[in-house]
């Protein structure tokens, strides 16, 4: 690997003058999804709406190269799930339900903080307070095209177990190698003839499937699941809602469907904010950066750091580490593409900075973390200390991976118990809370042009009906 170029990677500092245009440059990033992608998955869902069953098993053998003559045939039984579990080895048994009971103990905590009905009631007797309620029946999107993810399945399904959702329904595409399918796009890059009969099921997703609880599995993905997710087929039940990260078909065809169930989010490209001082160890902080780089070449990595020695010494890291890494020309790609070594006035401009990002995850990588955090209003997740990498959080720390991204952390939540839920307010006026709260609806309804609101609210009033 002699022959390999140095890294181009982005070096910016907040002293110098073309800092705010080259930093908006780092942060640009487009959601707008290809128009061919949109029309083709508009076409897709129309056909799953109309068609059901019979659609669904067209492309999944278009898009997958997995041919059946049923959906019903598609299904993951729970004997199969079972299995799985049996069959991976100890090692990752024992992995995945320790990832799977701190996931789980975690969200209990969310349940009894947030997930509880209430009420009270008014000196009159008047009752107030809101209920809360489990959805009856979720989708679970898991990715499996280009690899399996089984802490997916325990970010999604558990706190959904949790916060009592009656039916868990999992989809995970399973592209039959060596087929010119996309792996569950839901669109293809070349659409050839299927010549196997089933694809590979995963064993680890399988397994996270039976420790976290999922009812039905089916082994199809991309567009065609979120739409028989959405709409219901003779074989799928129709969900409440869809979860779950997947590709730019599977983002399309959430953003349709929306309304006509819920969704948990339209997530972009993985992110990761280092906020150094200079005390963790450069190799551990230029690791980290791999982590997410390595996903996807378009995720971010950025590092804020007011030690230009410091972020030297990291750029000499990363130089050093990559030509190791397995994934390196995604890393290469990821962090020439989007990364930034940004050099900054103070830790405070820093926190300030990353505030602007609002980034998916946030590591404080300071020797005094708690002296930071209460400057960060807006990240996915907050990682504390040096010891925190975020690779812990997205496997087995305990709160959920599932987080907003492309700065939608200003405004939205990690997936949560919270998610899986609903409240309903609870009304319950005494005859004497209806003196009181009568004339002031019957005002308001009145001065709305809403005389039948009114008048319902004065045919209460005890002088009105004597």
């Amino acid at each position: 690997m002699s022959g390999t170029p140095p890294l181009a990677l982005r070096s910016l500092s907040t002293a110098d003058g073309g800092f705010e245009a080259d930093f908006q440059r780092v942060l640009h990033w487009s959601a707008e999804t290809d128009t061919a992608i949109e029309q083709r998955v508009a076409a897709i869902l129309d056909d799953v709406r109309a068609r059901g069953d019979a659609a669904v098993l067209e492309y999944t053998a278009r898009f997958d190269g997995l041919i059946a003559t049923s959906v019903s045939a598609l299904e993951i039984g729970q004997d199969e799930l079972q299995a799985a579990l049996a069959r991976i080895t100890p090692a990752q048994r024992q992995a995945l339900l320790a990832a799977a009971d701190r996931v789980r103990r975690y969200h209990e905590r969310q349940l009894e903080a947030c997930g509880r009905s209430w009420s009270y009631r008014d000196e009159d007797g008047t009752l107030l307070g809101q209920k809360v309620t489990p959805l009856d029946r979720v989708g679970l999107y898991v990715p499996g095209g280009k690899a399996a993810y089984p802490s997916s399945v325990l970010m999604n399904a558990v706190p959904a177990h949790v916060a009592g959702v009656g039916e868990i329904i999992m989809v995970v595409p399973t592209p039959v190698r060596g087929s010119l399918a996309t792996g569950g796009a839901g669109g293809p890059a070349g659409e050839g003839a299927a010549t196997a009969a089933a694809g590979e099921r995963n064993d680890l997703v399988l397994a996270a499937a039976a420790v976290a609880g999922v009812t039905r599995a089916f082994t199809i993905g991309g567009a065609q699941a979120v739409a028989a997710l959405a709409c219901g087929t003779a074989t799928i039940p129709r969900v409440d809602k869809i979860t779950g990260p997947g590709n730019a078909y599977v983002a399309s065809a959430k953003r349709r469907v929306f309304g006509q169930v819920g969704i948990d989010m339209i997530a972009g490209p993985s992110e990761i904010l280092v906020l150094a001082d200079g005390s963790t160890p450069p190799d551990w902080v230029a690791m980290d950066l791999f982590s997410q780089a390595e996903h996807d070449e378009l995720a971010q990595s950025i590092l804020l750091c007011p030690d230009a020695a410091y972020i030297d010494a990291v750029a000499q890291a990363i130089e050093r580490l990559l030509p190791g890494m397995p994934r390196r020309e995604v890393i290469r790609a990821s962090l020439e593409g989007r990364g930034a070594l940004i050099h900054t006035r103070s830790m405070d401009e820093a926190c300030a900075l990353s505030n602007r990002i609002a980034p998916e995850h946030l590591e404080v990588s300071s020797a005094e973390p708690h002296r930071w955090e209460p400057l960060l209003k807006h990240a996915g997740a907050i990682f504390l200390g040096a010891y925190t990498s975020e690779s812990l959080g997205d496997y087995c720390a305990g709160p959920n991976h599932v987080l907003p991204t492309s700065g939608t952390a200003r405004f939205s939540s990690p997936l949560g118990v919270y998610d899986f839920q609903k409240r309903s307010s609870l009304i319950e006026v005494s005859e004497a809370g209806a003196q009181m709260l009568g004339p002031i609806a019957a005002e308001l309804a009145y001065g709305e042009g809403l005389q039948a609101h009114a008048r319902a609210a004065e045919m209460r009033l005890t002088k009105a009906s004597s």
